[in-house]
């Protein structure tokens, strides 16, 4: 049996709400998401996870400033020195829109950290990229439109019929994986950062996603695949409730707006192994509680 620590969507730099703290100078809600962060970490360490998946976004700034990848690094760093396993999926907040600009988790690709593995390309890895561990995983990191454009040349074309394409070229690829490099005595896990067929979005619709590529659900469900690993969207969900494999998005570590203000925050461990159902513990997270007034103005108020 694998232990895996999944979670997303961390994005430490935001600072929409509140003051700054005068000792460390770091926006109190930032202080919020790295609270989060570190009671991830904390747990992954303590109880000796086999590996962890971040999917995507570490940041909402694609060019985050040097203090928050500080306060990033220091965390991941942690799990280095824990001798953990820790895959980091590249999410579109991490990636800038201009090809050939670096993304925001560079540094633990430009310099190998121990046992820090970024996935900033679709790659599948083996027990051979995983230090050992009895698992695959099939890593969609995200793909941003100008460099599918590029390497298409479809420079001037609708961008509805890019993401089209990278749809299909994506379903392509994890369907050439599962048929032919799958090994069926090991797990298999899907991790992506992506929109898929019938997920619920949160109140971050309007404010932090974009156009979006979306995978069929089919995709996602499909029973060779023993956990399915999500980022991108903000509310927690399982995709497949009640069903092998659990499809799950857990959800942003923190809440980014008040339009989670009704959204519990989670990071989930799941015990994935081969001819077995995936067991998954949603853990939740005490992050800062919102508290939303409506007001109704008058001519006379």
């Amino acid at each position: 049996m694998t232990r895996i620590l999944h979670f997303a969507d961390a994005h430490i730099d935001i600072a929409t709400h509140g003051r700054h703290d005068p000792q460390t100078g770091l926006p109190v809600r930032t202080q919020d998401f790295l609270k989060a962060l570190d009671a991830i970490v904390d747990t992954a360490i303590e109880e000796r996870v086999d590996l962890v998946l971040f999917a995507g976004d570490a940041y909402k700034d694609r060019t985050p400033v040097p203090t928050f990848q500080r306060e990033w690094g220091r965390r991941i760093v942690r799990l280095s020195q824990a001798g953990i396993p820790t895959l980091l999926l590249v999410g579109n907040h991490d990636l800038s829109p201009a090809v050939g600009r670096a993304h925001a988790m560079q540094e633990f690709e430009t310099i190998p950290v121990p046992h820090i593995h970024v996935l900033s390309k679709p790659a599948f890895l083996g027990p051979a990229d995983l230090e050992g561990l009895p698992l695959q995983v099939m890593a969609l990191p995200w793909v941003s439109r100008s460099s599918l454009m590029a390497t298409l040349e479809m420079s001037g074309v609708d961008p509805g019929k890019i993401y089209e394409e990278l749809e299909a070229r994506l379903g392509d690829l994890v369907r050439l994986w599962l048929d032919q490099q799958r090994n069926p005595d090991l797990p298999s896990v899907l991790t992506a950062h992506a929109s898929v067929q019938g997920a619920v979005y949160g109140g971050e619709r309007s404010v932090m996603l974009g156009s979006d590529l979306v995978l069929p659900g089919s995709l996602v469900r499909d029973p060779r695949l023993n956990y399915v690993a999500l980022g991108h969207i903000h509310k927690p969900q399982d995709l497949n409730k009640g069903a092998q494999p659990p499809v799950i998005y857990p959800g942003s570590i923190e809440r980014v707006d008040f339009g989670e203000v009704e959204d519990e925050k989670y990071f989930i461990i799941a015990d994935v192994e081969a001819g077995r159902d995936t067991k998954v513990e949603w853990r939740r997270l005490e992050g800062r509680r919102f508290i939303a007034r409506s007001v109704r103005l008058t001519a006379n108020t």
